[in-house]
């Protein structure tokens, strides 16, 4: 089967645990990710966030990438500013036995313990999420409002 890019969601920031959140959604269906995948897999992101290291005067800022597989798989990855310039990586994934999970649930979230970052839908968001802390946090007067405001357009992920 030839590649094809997938649909690309951006719902609005969120708090979590004390840190700001940007999320991007990607997944095969136009209708978007369903709703007790993304339930599910938002009440995991705090185990996710707990793997960071301590704060060190970074703005507590984070971006996901929520992944809804055209199998039973889905995966959340977490992506945090540490060090000013540095993203900390954390991954879980839920129904897909390869990669760890005990079953098939799309809903039930393990973290990863492999060094995976993410596949090529799942990447664009990053590259953006770069050049944006570059822009809003590295040249400047650092502007967490603006940062959280740019973010990459809906659509396709490529």
């Amino acid at each position: 089967m030839a590649f094809q890019e997938k649909h690309l969601s951006v719902p609005g920031p969120v708090e979590v645990e004390g840190r700001l959140v940007k999320r991007y959604h990607v997944t095969a269906d136009p209708a978007g990710i369903e709703p007790e995948v993304e339930k599910a897999a938002y009440a995991f992101l705090p185990e996710l966030l707990a793997t960071l290291p301590e704060p060190d005067g970074t703005p507590p800022v984070s971006f996901v990438v929520l992944h809804r597989g055209g199998d039973d798989g889905a995966y959340l990855n977490v992506y945090s500013w540490v060090w000013d310039n540095v993203l900390h990586f954390a991954g879980g994934a839920a129904g897909q036995p390869v990669l760890g999970c005990p079953d098939r649930d799309s809903t039930h979230f393990v973290r990863l313990d492999r060094s995976l970052i993410g596949c090529v839908w799942e990447l664009p968001p990053i590259g953006h999420e770069r050049n944006a802390w570059v822009r809003h946090m590295l040249s400047g007067e650092p502007d967490v409002p603006a940062y959280l405001a740019d973010s990459l357009p809906e659509g396709l992920t490529g």
